[in-house]
Formats: C-alpha cells, sequence, structure tokens
C-alpha cells in the first residue's frame, strides 16, 4: 500500500477554489495529484497508514498555481538578459543606460525592453542610438512590443534602411528614423531570431520558466512560439528541466507550412502530454494603443487622421481561420481595435460551434455594447491583460471620452458570462500576478488614472480576480479538469504565499509575495 509516495500537506489554510470560495486545513498528494483535501486529522491519520510523508506549512496560506493564459515565454528569457528599459523618462537616459549596458554585453545584437514615448519627449531615433552603437546592430522594443527604434547597422542588416514596407518610420524628408512598427518591426525581429540557435533558446527559456516558477505561475498559455522554440522546450522537456506547464500555440506564419503535415499525421490540438501541449496558433490582427496602430472603428482622439489598420488582410484571416478551425487547432487572435474586434468575430461566426472549440480573442480592449452581446452569444473565449488599465495611464488622449468607457469592460463581460482566463502577455507586463490582480480591482484608483472615473463599475473582487487567473485560464487551455484548483483529482500545482490576500487592504495586494511554489506537488521554487 505505501510504495506509491504520499506527501500530506497540513497547517495551512488552503484555499482549493475560488468558485464556489472553499477554505480547507490540509492535503494529500499523490502520483502529483490532489487525492484529498480537507481536514488535518484525517490527512495526518491517512498519511501515517501510508508510511507517507508529512509537511508543515507552519499556518501559512497556500493557492492554486497561478495559470498566465497569455505570455511570450520566449521573449521573456530574452528580456531578462536584456537592458530593461521601463522606467526610462528621456532619450538622454536611454543612451546613458545603454552606454553602460553596451560595456558588458557579449550577445552579437544589442537588444532593450520596454521605453515608451510618453513617457519622454519625443519617440528616439537611429541616430540617438548610432551615438553610443555603430558597429553592432541594437533593437530596443517598445513596451508593447509592437514597435522598436533600431540604430542604422540593424536597419541595413534587416534591409530596412531602403525599404518601402508598411511600417518604416520616416522623417519630413522621407529618410528612416530607425523606428519600426508592426510589419517591419516583425521584419526586425524575424532576423534577430534566426540569429539565434536551439541552444540560445534553450537559455532563454529556461531562464523564463525559472523566473515564472518564482513568481508563482504554474502553467503559462505561449503564444507566438516560433518553431525553434517549441523545439528547444521539447529538449528541456525530455532532459526533466520543465519548471512550468506550457501550452503552445503557434506563430501563424511558421505553423500554416506545417498544415499539411498536421493532417497528414491527424495532429490535433492537445497533442504532448501534461508538461508540454501544442495548442493551436496566434494570429495578430491589429497592433497597439500605445503605437496608434491598433485598428479603431473611428480615428484616434490624440491622431484625427489615424485610425490605425489590419496587420493581415479579412479574407485571408478568414481562410486562415478556416483551415486552423479543420485541422482541430486552437485559434487565439490578437484584437485590441473595436475594427480589428469586427473582424474577429465576423471570421470566428463563420465556423459554428465555438463554444466548444473556444477560439480566443485576445486582449479585446476596446469593446463595443454590441460586440459583448456577440461574442456571449457566440461563446469566444477571452485571454485579457488587467493590468493594461493602469499601463495605458494616456488612454483617455487616445479614445477620448465617449471610447474610454468601452475600455477594458472586465465586470460586463462577466455579467455577460463570456468565458475569460487572466494573463500579462509578459514582458509587456510584469510576470508577477498580484501586480495584475491589484490592477483588476483597483483600475487605477490610487493612480489618480481618468479610466478610473469613467469606468469604475468595471471593476471586479479578489475572488473573481483569483478565480480567472486560476480555474479561467485554466478553461482558457482546456484544462478545467485538470488545473485551476485544489480539488480531488487535479494536478498538485500550489503555492504558498506571506500573506493571506483576503485578509489585506486592496492597495497592499500588489505586496504579496511568494514563498513557495510546488509542480505537481514537488517543490520547485
Amino acid at each position: 500500500m505505501g510504495s506509491f509516495m504520499v506527501t500530506g500537506f497540513v497547517n495551512a489554510k488552503i484555499y482549493a477554489s475560488f468558485n464556489p470560495l472553499r477554505i480547507e486545513e490540509a492535503m494529500i498528494v499523490s502520483e502529483g495529484r490532489v487525492v484529498y483535501v480537507g481536514k488535518e486529522g484525517i490527512v495526518r491519520d491517512v498519511v501515517r497508514k501510508l508510511n507517507g510523508k508529512i509537511l508543515d506549512l507552519n499556518g501559512r496560506v497556500v493557492l492554486p498555481g497561478f495559470i498566465d493564459s497569455h505570455m511570450h515565454l520566449d521573449e521573456l528569457g530574452m528580456f531578462l538578459n536584456m537592458l530593461d528599459l521601463r522606467e526610462v523618462k528621456s532619450v538622454e537616459e536611454m543612451k546613458s543606460m545603454l552606454r553602460e549596458y553596451v560595456r558588458k554585453a557579449r550577445n552579437s545584437w544589442i537588444l532593450g525592453h520596454g521605453w515608451d514615448q510618453e513617457k519622454m519627449e519625443r519617440w528616439p531615433t537611429r541616430h540617438d542610438l548610432d551615438e553610443v552603437v555603430k558597429e553592432k546592430p541594437v533593437m530596443l522594443t517598445r513596451i508593447c512590443m509592437h514597435a522598436a527604434v533600431l540604430n542604422t547597422k540593424a536597419m541595413e542588416l534587416t534591409g530596412l534602411i531602403n525599404s518601402d514596407l508598411p511600417g518604416v518610420m520616416k522623417d519630413e524628408n522621407g529618410i528612416p528614423t530607425g523606428v519600426v512598427k508592426e510589419e517591419s518591426f516583425e521584419v526586425a525581429r524575424r532576423k534577430f531570431s534566426e540569429s539565434l540557435t536551439i541552444d540560445d533558446y534553450s537559455k532563454f527559456l529556461e531562464d523564463a520558466m525559472n523566473y515564472t516558477s518564482s513568481q508563482g505561475v504554474t502553467t503559462v498559455g505561449f503564444v507566438s512560439c516560433s518553431l525553434k522554440a517549441f523545439k528547444a522546450l521539447m529538449k528541456i522537456k525530455d532532459e526533466g528541466r520543465m519548471k512550468v506547464r506550457v501550452r503552445a500555440y503557434l506563430n501563424y506564419q511558421e505553423a500554416m507550412e506545417l498544415f499539411d503535415f498536421f493532417k497528414s499525421l491527424g495532429l490535433k490540438r492537445g497533442v504532448g502530454d501534461d508538461m508540454l501541449k501544442l495548442m493551436g496558433i496566434k494570429i495578430i490582427a491589429d497592433g497597439s494603443l500605445g503605437a496608434r496602430t491598433a485598428w479603431l472603428s473611428s480615428p484616434y482622439s490624440d491622431d484625427p487622421e489615424n485610425s490605425g489598420h489590419s496587420n493581415i488582410d479579412e479574407q485571408v484571416l478568414m481562410e486562415i481561420v478556416k483551415a486552423a478551425d479543420e485541422l482541430g487547432l486552437q485559434i487565439a487572435v490578437h484584437g485590441i481595435g473595436d475594427r480589428a474586434i469586427d473582424m474577429i468575430i465576423s471570421a470566428y461566426e463563420k465556423l459554428g460551434n465555438l463554444k466548444e472549440k473556444r477560439h480566443r480573442i485576445e486582449h479585446a480592449s476596446i469593446l463595443r455594447p454590441d460586440q459583448l452581446e456577440k461574442i456571449a452569444e457566440l461563446g469566444i473565449a477571452i485571454s485579457l491583460q488587467p493590468r493594461f488599465v493602469i499601463s495605458d495611464w494616456w488612454i483617455k488622449n487616445r479614445v477620448g471620452e465617449e471610447r474610454i468607457r468601452l475600455a477594458y469592460p472586465f465586470k460586463s463581460m462577466i455579467k455577460k458570462g463570456i468565458k475569460l482566463g487572466f494573463s500579462t502577455d509578459s514582458p509587456v507586463e510584469s510576470l508577477n500576478p498580484w501586480e495584475t490582480v491589484y490592477s483588476s480591482i483597483t483600475r487605477g484608483k490610487y493612480e489618480n488614472l481618468p479610466i478610473y472615473e469613467f469606468t469604475k463599475d468595471e471593476r471586479i473582487n479578489l475572488e473573481e480576480s483569483l478565480y480567472f487567473y486560476t480555474e479561467g485560464s485554466a478553461y482558457l487551455l482546456f484544462e478545467e479538469s485538470s488545473l485551476g484548483s485544489l480539488e480531488e483529482g487535479k494536478y498538485a500545482d500550489f503555492i504558498v504565499v506571506n500573506r493571506n490576500p483576503f485578509e489585506l487592504d486592496e492597495r497592499e495586494i500588489r505586496d504579496v509575495k511568494i514563498e513557495e511554489t510546488y509542480l505537481s506537488g514537488i517543490r520547485v521554487k
């Protein structure tokens, strides 16, 4: 009877689930799964009889591991190894930080991430970067990851210096400034990626998984996953070094080349094992509000000649969506502006049976009431990033007083019964789940942001936030029967935190710290 490993976790306050709220004091884990959660006396008795071991958690709080339904695992790994520009307030400060970073950087490309021209006096240019680095290519990505500034060397290497490709920003004389957006940014990103080996990707991905685990995130939806990154993940998994569960959504351009291969082998969503699964494809339909490339149904309030644009032809989107759907793959389409979301809804509507297929819209930043109705009616799922509410502090200027009321309508989505999962889009936002939870329940109240006054009714409570960050995200990943709560039969993926979030003032939520992280009942942090 005692030949298999049994562990009892006792002396704890265990939040087994959030909807309904279920609080217990101990649990038994065997073969990686929760087999009982309830009374401590029962746990101690059963574990003793089975010759298992007891772990005393010293009265601390246990929560299900967070599930980040939309993030970029490879780019998080790169970000952890590059120049962090998230707090840069001026072009001069950017140059100073770059100068210091270059002294110790050993890579063939100099990379940085996180700047926002709204925090600086202007957009940076290649000439700014050339003052610091001329001989190596430099690419510094904007916080939204829909734009970057390149130095002249990088512009030459990517072929963008003489390109008429959309997204190459030019000055009044028609000369490229070094800022690239959307299509041209993707060209630059692909050129850099080509220089990376499988070993490079393995390093980035392992760094990212170690960090992810330290943040209390036990499962991720890895979107825009390249074939090279997926190959590196398979290598890491085969060597037994996975620290988190990964559900991958391939970059659609690369995935399309494999559609015939998928069809010939009958490969569908969910191929893989409990640590690594291939779920489907990710498509980008428009850009970002920050770069004014998100596709709106009427012009930007602070740029009246511009409504943004689509990143993919409507007919092409429909053809790709249809082909992926026929293969049994799950589809996740990035849509931020309401016009882009119209296009996504239209493409999905032609497929039918969406409640079962759980095809997703990623972000859904600006949503009209008629779109909420349609999304709910069709059964489309949405992956949300609540931290955007605070990061998009300039949104009232971008979209005006009427449309700001349509921004990030979390409570309205819940009332309509739309299936939601939370995420960070990391490294666009911090992977720290407590920043996301804080944003979802406060909506900029304590930062005095205009969006709070216009949308305070869209706040949600702590239980709701934690539910959508665990079981909600599990549903988006087709994992609600295995992940998302600490109920009997599910994997024992959980975290131990230093403070009980249910006993804190809402302003203190972001200060909760992860002390331990467990995957299948085994401590990984």
